[in-house]
């Protein structure tokens, strides 16, 4: 284990070192800015004496960048990506041609934000606000796989404004953190001017009353700086800030503590003047001749690193018998406890993490709370933090959970989530108490968008299951698969669906597979396609029909994103298909059937039943008899679809 920095001496000659390290960089983010017409020069020169000390002195290395011991820095304010890419290339990581001349440009990984792909950068930002979350998740996981390793995060000013920052604080003071450090860079200036003036704020008094070590410094000194940094790291019996007071444009006289350089490209004229005060060489058509050599897209996608990952063990299924009681959410719990439970029997490391907002019994991560008091955690009402959290350590050779209720979990941490994605992460997104299902606690927490807004992230996998089954087998499905998956489930107790001989469907035989559809009940007079706690509705609806005898097929679509279209050429064999989901009905289930009805030139008879309108406080039932999804209006709507046949 290691403790403090790479160097723990600063002597004149180091500081001379150091400052002519930013003197140059300075030179390269106003040439890359210019020459990309484009880019945040002015947050980056107020942040890059920090940037150059932190990344030459902490325990970082351009030959093994992914080294798991390694000290991790995290830049939030993404938007400072000249100042993060002039620091990473003078620190070796890559070319500094390559930065200047790629900088904002399609072809390149050097992006207007920072993104993963660029060797040093640990998590895509941008999004101001996320990157103390992110940093908190990586100091767990430097304590969980006892690396010693210490964490940087270096934020602006302005973004201190932003609620997950408070939650993020809170957090890290709350679990004792003392391996992770908050460096500020207050400029005092962001878009619209003074901070002071946009909205202000307290950022020292605000880290001190939750309980964090506070160090102010001169943002522009690098002897105290480099003090600082020290202080905080030799001292980890709490998390430490330190905040700078800096000027934005530092360096450039005409620069110096205007707003508008906050987002503004020096013209080639003040580009020259710029560099002739710097004492720098003016080289921009040097980079403008390697920029327009460049190609003009790039030959691939520019990906970032996998996470890193540990098998786990996926355990025993649990059968639940025909006539069993119990409802989804209790399944997937009951899941999470076995999967823990065979993969605390490896001998490989394998680490699981969940992280609950004070919902644990409605979840149902108490059971693993129990088992694993150590790396279960409660976040109390942070949902923005905790995803962003749990996005990070998942990346981090953890398998991590996070479990919520559907209006939290996925509404309101949508931004979270999408940036979790740009991250390549390999979270376990779970979400109960989704749809009409949650019944009585009315239409703030009845999430009926979850399909559209799951299936706007381009690397999330969603799989409703059907019942406890189908729980118990995905819950382990997405505890063994890579990737990023959303599990979502109601709340009510829903039945165990049988076979037409009476046997539990998804029984001992049932393996799940990603992405098929599953027949329920067979039949050629016309197709049910549903998902989720509407499946066993729409087998009692068929075969109350079968009654009447007509014959008609049960599709169920637990991975709604990834549809068998095969399975729905099949159904619309028989002419008619109605889809029947809890669930908006403008952006869910039927408009993913109906798309591929149009594009596979389908000719049937289709219907959507869905959620129209934001449903009624009564029990689920109710809901769904208002809403025209109840049993006998499924019943009603297949006569009438076999009618206009």
């Amino acid at each position: 284990m290691h403790k403090g920095l790479q160097h723990t001496t600063i002597d004149q000659a180091e500081i001379k070192r150091l400052s002519e390290l930013a003197r140059t960089a300075r030179g390269d983010i106003l040439t890359m800015t210019t020459l990309a017409a484009s880019g945040h020069p002015g947050g980056s020169m107020s942040s890059i004496d920090m940037y150059i000390t932190l990344m030459q002195h902490a325990r970082i290395n351009p030959e093994r960048p992914h080294d798991p011991a390694r000290d991790r820095i995290v830049v939030s304010h993404g938007h400072t990506s000249p100042g993060v890419y002039a620091s990473l290339a003078r620190s070796g990581f890559f070319s500094i041609d390559d930065a200047i001349a790629g900088f904002r440009h399609p072809a390149t990984i050097f992006e207007g934000h920072i993104e993963r792909t660029v060797p040093g950068v640990e998590w895509s930002s941008g999004n101001l606000g996320q990157g103390l979350s992110a940093g908190c998740a990586f100091a767990l996981s430097a304590r969980m796989h006892g690396t010693g390793a210490h964490v940087f995060v270096l934020m602006g000013d302005g973004e201190q404004q932003k609620g997950q920052i408070t939650e993020a604080r809170r957090f890290a003071a709350k679990y004792g953190l003392g391996n992770l450090t908050a460096l500020v860079d207050k400029n005092n200036l962001q878009i619209s001017g003074s901070t002071s003036k946009v909205m202000p704020q307290h950022i020292k008094d605000n880290f001190a009353s939750d309980g964090w070590q506070v160090i102010e410094i001169n943002g522009h000194d690098f002897q105290q700086i480099a003090d600082a940094l020290k202080a905080a790291t030799q001292d980890e019996s709490r998390p430490t800030v330190i905040i700078a007071e800096t000027v934005m444009g530092k360096g450039v006289s005409f620069m110096e503590n205007i707003e508008k350089y906050h987002g503004v490209a020096l013209t080639p004229e003040q580009l020259a003047a710029a560099m002739q005060e710097l004492g720098l060489e003016m080289r921009l058509e040097h980079f403008r001749a390697l920029r327009s050599a460049l190609p003009s897209l790039p030959s691939g996608p520019h990906a970032a690193p996998a996470p890193v990952t540990t098998p786990v063990a996926a355990g025993e299924p649990i059968i639940y018998e025909a006539g069993r009681k119990i409802d989804n959410r209790s399944a997937f719990g009951n899941a999470l406890c076995s999967v823990a439970g065979a993969t605390a029997k490896l001998d490989n490391g394998a680490k699981i993490a969940v992280f609950d907002c004070d919902l644990a019994g409605s979840v149902k991560t108490n059971g693993f709370e129990k088992m694993s008091p150590d790396t279960f955690f409660q976040t109390g009402i942070q949902e923005h933090n905790a995803a962003t959290m749990a996005g990070a350590l998942s990346i981090e050779g953890v398998l991590t959970f996070f479990a919520d209720f559907g209006v939290f979990g996925v509404c309101e941490t949508y931004n979270q989530h999408r940036l979790n994605d740009i991250n390549a992460t390999n979270l376990k997104l779970v979400t109960t108490h989704i749809g009409l299902d949650v019944g009585e606690d009315g239409k703030t927490h009845q999430c009926i968008d979850y399909i559209g807004l799951m299936n706007s992230l381009f690397g999330f996998k969603t799989i409703l299951p059907a019942d406890p089954n189908q729980t118990d087998r995905a819950t382990r499905h997405i505890a063994s698969a890579p990737g990023n998956f959303f599990l979502g489930m109601g709340r009510s107790v829903t039945p165990v669906i049988l076979d037409e001989a009476g046997a539990p469907f998804f029984g001992p035989d049932y393996v799940f597979e990603y992405g098929r559809i599953d027949t329920l009940r067979g039949g050629s007079d016309a197709a049910v396609i549903t998902c989720g706690s509407l499946a066993w509705r729409a087998v009692a609806a068929a075969d109350r029909l079968a009654g009447e005898g007509l014959r008609v097929a049960v599709l169920n679509v637990s991975c709604p994103k990834d549809i068998d279209r095969a399975a729905v050429r099949a159904a619309a064999a028989s002419g008619c298909i109605v889809a029947y989901e809890d669930h908006n009905v403008q952006t869910g289930l039927g408009s993913i059937i109906a798309c591929v009805l149009a594009e596979e030139r389908l000719s049937v008879s289709f219907s959507r039943l869905g959620v129209s309108s934001y449903g009624l406080s009564g029990p689920p039932d109710a809901a769904y008899a208002a809403a025209g999804l109840g049993i006998d209006d499924l019943v009603a709507a297949v006569k009438a679809a076999l009618h206009n046949k």
